[in-house]
């Protein structure tokens, strides 16, 4: 690792860990030197390979040894997600290794169509166990919490994502405290809180509808949530790992610099720009919001309050809370695109 680069001294100065999302091998490798320490991948990933301009011959070789044994193209989209996953949870075992199962994570979330109890049990149980530092992905629903504590006590990591409010965080690091008072050696569970997927939502919904309110107050509504969550978790001395994912601008990671958490970030374009300009490491997560900004959001924007307020949300509004569908309905988008071009191999 570049012990002078940023993300460095972010970990040097702060408690505060990058992590790279949806990354080749390559990139993976590269984000390792610049000091990520976990990668989250996610049900785009196939679609980014097979489209990728110099690593879709590979993964549609890797398709077409599928498709051989496999008749069902979602069943051979699943073997392809989790066989591209595989390489890069490769690159980042020997952190695992290295950090004794502290870190070197790579996440892998199963078909985004299909989030039954049994089908999200299932997936996360073919995708753990050959590679220990393979962490189940799985949404921060009901069916998802009873599915994460199952693979919990099977000796598995989870990470819960789609996770958009102080409700949702609450319920699954509920569950990772009861986990721990009755396991003896517990696996490591993180939750991601998705605040640039919250802030687009958001965006969207004030144009819209058109509501009178300063731009500058909208970019702030996820970290306003993640801060919330920050002291919730700081109030009940939570063991849970938290997670913040999404990002949609820069100040996504720099805003929050400072908190204990895992910064999951794209590298092209994220990443990368932050090692391009170099900025001081300044940690701000832990001031305030402002209150004017808190109030005009909660008072304009109904779904931010839903989300900011720790009651805002019942479990079973979870799945269509607004913005955990549009976190939902992009994975959805690269599933659908995917299996057209299995169909479009097969008949080949």
């Amino acid at each position: 690792m570049d012990s002078h680069g940023y993300f460095a001294r972010v970990s040097e100065m702060t408690a505060t860990r990058m992590w790279i999302n949806n990354v080749t091998p390559a990139e993976a490798q590269l984000a390792i030197n610049a000091g990520a320490v976990g990668c989250t991948q996610n049900p785009t990933y196939p679609q980014k390979m097979l489209t990728h301009p110099t690593g879709s011959d590979h993964a549609y070789a890797l398709l077409d040894g599928i498709l051989k044994s496999e008749p069902d193209d979602t069943k051979a989209q699943s073997r392809l997600q989790y066989a591209l996953v595989k390489e890069v949870a490769e690159v980042f075992l020997p952190l695992y290794m290295r950090s004794h199962g502290k870190e070197g994570f790579v996440t892998i979330q199963g078909d985004p169509f299909h989030e039954d109890l049994n089908t999200i049990l299932e997936a996360a149980r073919r995708h753990t166990g050959e590679y220990p530092n393979i962490m189940a992905k799985i949404p921060a629903i009901p069916a998802g919490f009873a599915a994460m504590e199952q693979v919990l006590r099977e000796g598995h990591p989870v990470l819960a994502t789609e996770v958009m409010s102080t409700a949702q965080m609450m319920d699954a690091a509920r569950i990772y405290e009861k986990v721990r008072q009755e396991m003896d050696n517990p696996p490591v569970m993180y939750f991601a809180h998705i605040p640039g997927i919250f802030d687009e939502y958001i965006i969207n919904t004030v144009k819209a509808e058109g509501i009178d309110i300063p731009h500058d107050y909208v970019w702030q509504g996820g970290i306003g949530v993640a801060k919330k969550i920050g002291a919730l978790i700081r109030d009940h001395n939570f063991a849970i790992g938290f997670c913040s994912g999404g990002a949609r601008g820069l100040h996504h990671f720099t805003e929050m610099v400072g908190a204990t958490c895992s910064i999951t970030i794209n590298w092209g374009g994220t990443a990368d720009k932050l090692l391009q300009l170099d900025e001081p490491v300044v940690p701000r997560f832990l001031g305030p919001l402002p209150q004017e900004t808190l109030d005009v959001l909660s008072y304009r924007i109904p779904d931010f309050r839903k989300a900011y307020d720790l009651h805002g949300l019942s479990p079973t509004e979870y799945e269509n809370f607004g913005p955990v569908k549009l976190f939902r309905s992009n994975f959805e988008d690269a599933w659908r695109k995917t299996l057209e071009l299995i169909q479009k191999r097969r008949a080949k």
